[in-house]
């Protein structure tokens, strides 16, 4: 791998995260272009339907990127969607060398961009960066190639593993600044997804507040339809961004909830509860990339045990319960150490007095 290629897909990079949360169902994308080791112009993709990166990078650099290199974290597209092919754009413009961190495992697209270049004499390299890329599109790709969203269960929890006192009370465990980053990891996801139990024990906003951001899809997991109607996510307009997902298929029912701008979604079900499987599809066929699950425990405990959790975000604050809370799962059947579910810790950091862990499932 070339030093200078690895230098520049790394600025692609930095570009390409300033669209993190914002390109849905697009995937974020960066790229630059580079002509006698100097920078001519750069891009990223700012919202869907918009520009692609590659195009902003072109408009940049104008005439000069004839015979210039191009350093994009994706694949240029060879489709026309809602914008034309960058493919096109990038022949047309006459460029030396693409260089791309990955392909796209877009079926419309899926090695097709490299071929249309090659086509038309432009070299092409793949792979520089690939891991980090992938990181930043993970929602996107896993939608992609199964049609199912990429679902991270976020929980905060004391230092001996409890999420809420006895009685309940869970406000606050976690410190101002994980509160704050929590609002984040909002503002980055498609959705946030809950408990009917969470519903009524908190009566959440599940919105975005404290940072810059949209707010996003509020998901309601009601296997027997006990949502009040009086809860704020079906409030003041709030309905139309919260969907309701149950068993229940009676319209009459239905029409507590629609009639205030709320989407029921009928799923199959699976030992007496909504089939989580069957709703992380529908979801997907609606283009829901990602969901932050936020509970609660037996919602998690379940989406746990079908293997439907793709990452773990931790808080552990430097606070002790005892014996009589809640823990975040409440998952039943695993009697022997053998038997656990194994993870893979990822990133690991400090967020003021608490501290953050992000761990995936462990690779078969």
């Amino acid at each position: 791998m070339i030093s200078t290629d690895i230098k520049y897909m790394k600025r692609a990079l930095t570009l390409a995260r300033k669209g993190v949360g914002k390109t849905s169902p697009n995937p974020v994308v960066g790229c630059v272009i580079v002509k006698n080791g100097v920078i001519i112009g750069e891009g990223w993709h700012k919202r869907a339907g918009g520009h692609h990166a590659e195009v902003h990078a072109l408009q940049t650099a104008g005439a000069a990127a004839r015979d210039a290199d191009v350093y994009v974290t994706l694949e240029p597209c060879s489709h026309t969607g809602k914008t034309p092919p960058c493919c096109d754009a990038l022949i047309k413009a006459g460029v030396r060398r693409v260089v791309a961190a990955m392909s796209d495992p877009n079926p419309q697209v899926n090695g097709n961009g490299f071929k249309a270049l090659e086509r038309a004499g432009i070299q092409t390299v793949c792979g520089v960066l690939e891991k980090e890329c992938r990181a930043i599109n993970r929602s996107f790709i896993k939608h992609a190639t199964t049609g199912m969203p990429f679902v991270t269960f976020k929980c905060a929890m004391t230092l001996d593993g409890k999420i809420a006192t006895v009685t309940g009370e869970s406000r606050w465990i976690s410190g101002e600044e994980s509160r704050l980053q929590v609002h984040k990891m909002r503002a980055t996801n498609d959705a946030i997804m809950v408990g009917v139990d969470t519903i009524i024990a908190d009566n959440p906003q599940l919105n975005v507040r404290h940072v810059k951001g949209n707010d996003p899809l509020r998901i309601i997991v009601d296997t027997h339809l006990r949502t009040p109607e009086s809860v704020g996510v079906l409030e003041d307009g709030a309905a139309q961004r919260t969907i309701i997902a149950t068993t229940e298929s009676a319209q009459e029912v239905h029409q507590r909830y629609t009639r205030q701008g709320a989407k029921i979604i009928v799923c199959e079900e699976l030992d007496g509860r909504v089939s989580m499987s069957d709703l992380l599809k529908k979801l997907g066929k609606m283009g829901i990339q990602s969901i932050l699950l936020e509970g609660g425990s037996r919602l998690a405990g379940e989406m746990v045990k079908r293997a439907l959790i793709d990452e773990f975000a931790i808080f552990i604050a430097p606070k002790l319960l005892g014996s009589d809370g809640f823990a975040p799962l409440s998952m039943l059947g695993i009697t022997s150490m053998d038997k656990a579910i194994k993870l893979e810790f990822g990133q690991v950091s400090r967020i003021g007095q608490d501290i953050l862990i992000h761990a995936y499932p462990e690779k078969t």
